[in-house]
């Protein structure tokens, strides 16, 4: 879920860009120092927008910049459990696909692919293949997912957001076979409607 934020802090302006236009030191500053990271109780930072910064900085003994109060809105993607997203697969390894959810890439376990109990996995088209359907499942393919796990953990300083995705459920997974599902499901609602 992606959601806008109001946010009140202050920027340090180096000394280096005094002779610069306020705003557009400050918009920089912000994009450079919020945009890419996670925060447990905020999500991940995406874009940062109307910034409003004062004309009046603080300075700090034994540092030349500034420190100036600025208000801006942030936009935020936070991962909710039990959410429908869709995505592109970006990349594939042995064990799952990983989807571009948003700002996340998101892991699909190779066990959370298909109906199918068997899915095999060819290293060399980079797909995964389902051993009863025979439905494949590889990078540029855009799926339908439901997110099943969301954990965060801290590396070096900073949080890090990981997400887990099911495509085992009614009406998830690849939207061709969602298309498959809809018209089957139409057909035999038809079938039985002339029965009648």
């Amino acid at each position: 879920m992606f959601r806008i934020l109001t946010i009140e802090d202050y920027i340090r302006i180096p000394p280096t860009r005094f002779g610069e236009p306020l705003d557009k030191v400050a918009l920089e500053e912000l994009w450079s120092y919020y945009v890419g990271r996670v925060e447990r109780d905020v999500g991940v930072y995406v874009a940062i927008f109307d910034v409003e910064v004062s004309k009046r900085g603080i300075v700090v003994f034994g540092d030349g910049a500034t420190y100036n109060k600025v208000r801006f809105k942030a936009l935020v993607y936070v991962p909710l459990m039990n959410e429908v997203v869709e995505g592109e697969v970006v990349r594939t390894e042995d064990f799952g696909a990983f989807v571009r959810v948003g700002p996340v890439e998101a892991l699909v376990h190779r066990t959370q692919m298909m109906e199918d109990n068997v899915v095999l996995y060819d290293k060399q088209s980079g797909a995964f293949v389902g051993e009863r359907s025979r439905r494949r499942l590889g990078r540029g393919d855009v799926v339908r997912a439901r997110i099943i796990g969301v954990s965060y953990t801290g590396a070096g300083g900073r949080d890090v957001v990981r997400v887990s995705l099911t495509l085992r459920q009614p009406l998830l997974g690849r939207l061709d076979w969602i298309e498959e599902q809809l018209s089957s499901a139409k057909k035999k609602a038809q079938a039985k409607a002339q029965q009648k």
